[in-house]
């Protein structure tokens, strides 16, 4: 299956021109989806193997509390997932950013909503509260820190825009230092959300940079691994994570 679905440059490019004359924003996410995440190739036996040890060359995260990334490890060959045991709220939602294009809207104001909401009108906070916010490719800027942002023109092949209106040079989705109120990644890990990676993406995205740069795909991996932000938890597959969290009680929303 894999191999049927990368040989697919040519499959792509048949799709392309019918996917994109939906509407514009059926336009940025197939280019994108094209580009950063079924950019996988894998179709040899190299590749295969560099794939494989990704899968089991990262740890996914720690504990809540710790609030630190899951980080490669030569050694590892599972994946840590209690993490996910750690939600013990009554009321608990995740929401998919899969296939979400930040060139339309940012999607961080409905975690927050979610949060005033139950904040305002049953007095309940985190840790009552438990809130998920699952990444895969398009929505990958959100999770990369400033220095990938920088390195890789995030801003610019994400058509992603400053208030200057230009290329954003900075992941402008992170807020103060600070945290404090609002809808910033950083005000929503302060009041715990949780945000999540898929490692497939990761691989898909890699491949892209690898391209852009001309640096060796292994060398631009290790980059993309540490180049998160603090607190971002990478997971196997989006879709599996997002299946795990409703088995442990979660409602589901995809903006």
């Amino acid at each position: 299956m894999v191999d049927a679905a990368i040989k697919g440059d040519l499959l792509v490019d048949a799709l392309l021109p019918q996917l994109e004359a939906t509407s514009a924003s059926a336009t940025i996410r197939t280019s994108l989806t094209a580009k950063f995440y079924y950019y996988l190739c894998i179709s040899n036996a190299s590749s295969r193997r560099f794939f494989l040890g990704t899968l089991t060359g990262l740890v996914a995260a720690r504990p809540l509390a710790a609030q630190t990334p899951a980080r490669a490890s030569a050694a590892a060959t599972t994946w840590d997932l209690a993490w996910l045991d750690e939600f013990k709220g009554k009321h608990k939602q995740v929401f998919d950013l899969g296939s979400f294009g930040l060139a339309e809207d940012s999607p961080l104001r409905l975690p927050n909503n979610y949060l005033n909401m139950f904040r305002d009108v049953y007095h309940l906070d985190p840790p009552d509260v438990n809130v998920a916010v699952g990444i895969a490719r398009t929505a990958f800027p959100l999770n990369a820190s400033d220095a990938l942002w920088e390195k890789y023109k995030i801003g610019e092949h994400w058509k992603i825009k400053g208030t200057d209106g230009k290329p954003a040079a900075r992941n402008i989705y992170l807020g103060a230092e600070s945290g404090g109120p609002g809808s910033s990644m950083r005000a929503l890990v302060g009041r715990g959300v949780v945000f999540w990676q898929c490692n497939i993406a990761i691989m898909g995205i890699s491949n892209q940079f690898a391209e852009q740069t001309g640096e060796p795909l292994e060398k631009v991996r290790a980059e993309v691994v540490k180049g998160l932000n603090p607190w971002v938890k990478v997971v196997p597959a989006h879709s599996m994570a997002v299946g795990l969290v409703q088995e442990r009680g979660f409602t589901y929303m995809r903006p």
